[in-house]
Order: C-alpha cells, then structure tokens, then sequence
C-alpha cells in the first residue's frame, strides 16, 4: 500500500532495515520526479555525542548498499540519492521529538488551534513528550504559553538551524 509519497510500505521497511543495520537512522525517504529515491540518514542518537555530523563516506557506505539491496529486491528507481537530514532535520517521529528536547522547531499543524489564535504554523523550544502528547513551548501574547498536540496532527515539522559565523581563532 503505497503512502502519499508513492512509496511502499514494503519498500520503505527494507531501506530501514538496511539503513539501520549499517548503524544508522532513516530519518525520511521519498520518491521524486524520473524515479529517483532520496534516502535521509542520519547517526543514531546515542551515537550522535561520538561521531557528530553524517559525512559524505557514510552516504557512500548506506548508497552503495542500498543499491545492492535495492537491486537483488528488483525495487522500482532509476536513481538513487542518500545525504544527511541537514541542519533543518525534520521531525517525523516520536522518538525525534524526544531526542531534541530543548531545541527550537517549526511545526506546521493540519488544522489551526482555536487556543492560538486559530494558527497553524509556530515556532518554539520542544518540551519532553508525555505518551503520546507532544508539546512545544511558544511565545503568546501574554506570555510563554504550551502548545499540545498530537503527531497525527502535525502536517510538516523541523528543527530551526543553529550556525554559528563567528571564528573559531580566539
């Protein structure tokens, strides 16, 4: 059964299950335009302190085995792209909403929240999930404010880049 991406659900389960047992995480997958398949990866997160950012070796390592993979599998693509989620990864999973506690995101809902002033689109620092609830701290016009909502909710979401300009020399 093919997702809103044209992907299968079929398809989707084995990129995973490659990505993950080379070390690391499928962070998104889609299908584009002439059949190429972008595959996003990223470290796993108690890997993240140790190995920092995805490097363009570790995209040679999870392509060259995907196209393998993907080739024994007899999958439908005609080009295949692996790079890392950048500084502006987005946010798919529970699992990614716990690992940047504390960071700053935009979440774009899929229905505006009468309580915010009938908004979709916020910006804030993410708050640890309870369960299921998600949550990410907003300013409001009084105040900071909660925002609550659910992942069934969330039509698009990612972190806000962080860069840093300034010379490393002291």
């Amino acid at each position: 059964m093919p997702d809103v991406r044209g992907i299968t659900l079929r398809l989707f389960d084995l990129v995973e299950k490659t990505v993950q047992g080379l070390g690391y995480e499928l962070v998104d997958m889609e299908m584009a335009a002439r059949g190429l398949m972008r595959v996003y990866i990223d470290f796993q997160a108690q890997d993240v302190a140790e190995k920092g950012y995805i490097k363009v070796e570790d995209c040679e390592v999870v392509s060259h085995q995907l196209s393998h993979v993907l080739t024994v599998e007899n999958a439908a693509y005609e080009r295949l792209e692996v790079s890392s989620p950048g500084l502006d990864r987005p946010l798919k999973k529970l699992t990614d909403y716990q690992r940047f506690v504390g960071q700053e995101a935009v979440i774009k809902l899929r229905l505006p929240m009468p309580i915010a002033a009938n908004r979709k689109s916020f910006t804030g620092i993410l708050v640890a999930p309870e369960g299921e609830n998600l949550k990410l701290e907003i300013e409001a016009k009084d105040g900071p404010a909660l925002l609550e909502f659910t992942l069934a909710d969330v039509d698009k979401a990612h972190l806000v880049p962080k860069v840093d300009f300034r010379s490393r020399k002291a």
